[in-house]
């Protein structure tokens, strides 16, 4: 996926300065034989404990999210889901005056993909989609909403935003008003829709609704006081409701550009009298007629809602994770997902709040040179090669945020589908182009945890569409252990991978957390 979220100039150049500094202090600590009286060797193990299993996430918030999804996703592991969209929309202009006897001509929903432009040598233009996945058909129904998307929660007194969530679909439904258009049979295009030789928009899903409603709705509301600001508006006119349907498990699914999405009402009006409106209209007519637009844009509130058909032995097994000794297969899957729980360096027997082992390292006073946790592809249970997640991200579970290691990675300036590559490692492939394996480098985290008596938290990894997106959302509730918060570039995540865990019945490929470290001798 090529969507970028900009990351601040000087974090990046805060990052750069900070790693180089890091990696410095690193390269120069490895090979060291000897600092003043003390003799210093380095050293490789793979032997530290790692317990690891996988949870079914609560619903997830999906408000706030940085793009919207719509459509049928199948995936061969963890089945199909249906991703529906329900939207406000705003007048582009306040108390927008339609003139006299205004008529609806026509009415155009455009919900664009997100595309690159390409032009050949002929200066012929073409588009190059991205994050548009299936080929098959599927119907969307577009409904008038008639719930409130609220701004601010009124439980907490209208102090905190309001948040929605991934399993309300059965609320919203409720809501559901006209039924206003059926798009059947869509299949995302990359052609350009071309209005004449001169003017063409960019490859979307566009749709000419009925005109009746929209005359009723907008047009004969010309001077009300409904029309007058979009605080008004959005209590007036609630939104739009996207439903999709597929009689089969296959269909397509897309992001929405809602930049640059918008809903237009093409209308006639007339002028008396003479009174000319309108650049270069003239004739003696003394009724003329005139063509305006009412344009509304995408840019208030918008919620996702999942859809999902978990196979049931799976659904079982995510259900009934083993906590004491972890799995053996770990499983991660974007949207409102399945997330792999980490847990470093075993019990704490002592029963003083710092695991043994951890407690040993911080004796042992180990320079930890560099620190890797290894997810092997469990290829025997994932179709290979596009279908597989480019990206994982690990994070902290407990305080909902990165680890040390991303905010010093000094490739956080390249695209999404490369950056933070030390830190995040992008899946190896092999030369079938099927995934092997993930390297998540936390030597940062890890050295912090030893060298500066950091907490050691449970670690969440899980599906990301893009890296360099810091932004999380809530859960419903909290999750055991903790889960509180996911990455949000997770949740507009389509596709998971299926890993092997702690304790894999494939030794070689087992997790495990590999460090290389210098000690005193």
């Amino acid at each position: 996926m090529k969507i970028k979220y900009t990351l601040p100039k000087a974090l990046a150049i805060f990052a750069i300065i900070i790693a180089f500094a890091s990696c410095e202090e690193d390269f120069n600590t490895i090979g060291v034989d000897i600092i003043g009286n003390e003799t210093f060797k380095s050293k490789f193990t793979d032997s530290l404990s790692v317990l690891a299993y996988s949870r079914k996430l609560l619903p997830v918030q999906t408000n706030g999210l940085p793009v919207f999804q719509l459509g049928v996703y199948n995936d061969p592991v963890y089945g199909k889901r249906t991703v529906n969209f329900l939207s406000q929309v705003t007048m582009d202009v306040n108390e927008p005056d339609f003139e006299i006897n205004p008529r609806a001509d026509s009415v155009v929903l455009f919900l664009p993909f997100f595309s690159t432009q390409i032009t050949d040598d002929n200066d012929v233009i073409t588009y190059e989609l991205d994050s548009v996945y299936g080929n098959s058909p599927i119907d969307i129904k577009i409904y008038e909403s008639n719930f409130f998307l609220r701004d601010f929660d009124p439980n907490t007194g209208f102090q905190e935003a309001q948040k929605y969530y991934a399993n309300q679909q059965q609320l919203f439904e409720s809501f559901k008003g006209e039924l206003i258009h059926t798009i059947e049979d869509f299949v995302p295009s990359d052609e350009p829709f071309k209005v004449n030789d001169t003017i063409s928009f960019i490859p979307g899903l566009r749709a000419k609704l009925p005109t009746d409603f929209f005359q009723e709705k907008i047009l004969n509301m010309s001077g009300s006081i409904e029309l007058l600001n979009n605080s008004n508006f959005r209590d007036y006119f609630r939104g739009l409701y996207f439903q999709v349907e597929s009689d089969t498990d296959d269909g397509n699914l897309f992001m929405i550009n809602l930049e640059e999405a918008s809903l237009t009402v093409y209308y006639e009006f007339q002028t008396e009298g003479g009174n000319v409106i309108g650049t270069g209209q003239t004739g003696a007519d003394p009724v003329e007629r005139f063509n305006g637009e009412f344009a509304m844009s995408f840019d208030a509130i918008s919620v996702n809602t999942y859809q999902n058909t978990l196979p049931a032995d799976l659904a079982e097994e995510l259900s009934n994770p083993n906590l004491d000794e972890g799995a053996e297969t770990l499983y991660v899957r974007g949207g409102d997902g399945i997330i792999s729980v980490i847990e470093l360096f075993g019990p704490d027997l002592d029963d003083n709040g710092v695991a043994d082992e951890l407690e040993d390292l911080r004796n042992e006073g180990w320079i930890i040179n560099e620190a890797n946790l290894i997810f092997y592809v469990d290829q025997d249970k994932v179709t290979g090669g596009e279908l597989e997640p480019e990206r994982l991200i690990i994070y902290d579970l407990k305080n909902s945020s990165v680890l040390a290691d991303f905010t010093l990675d000094i490739t956080s300036n390249l695209d999404p589908v490369d950056a933070l590559n030390v830190h995040l490692g992008r899946l190896e492939r092999g030369s079938d182009d099927n995934g092997k394996y993930y390297k998540l480098r936390i030597t940062n985290h890890l050295s912090n945890l030893i060298n500066k008596d950091s907490t050691n938290v449970p670690l969440g990894v899980i599906v990301t569409q893009n890296v360099l997106e810091t932004g999380f959302q809530d859960l419903e509730n909290i999750q055991a252990p903790g889960i509180e918060e996911v990455p949000a570039a997770s949740v507009v995540s389509h596709e998971g991978t299926v890993l092997h865990g702690n304790r894999s019945n494939d030794l070689s490929k087992r997790l495990k957390l590999q460090i290389y470290y210098t000690e005193p001798e």
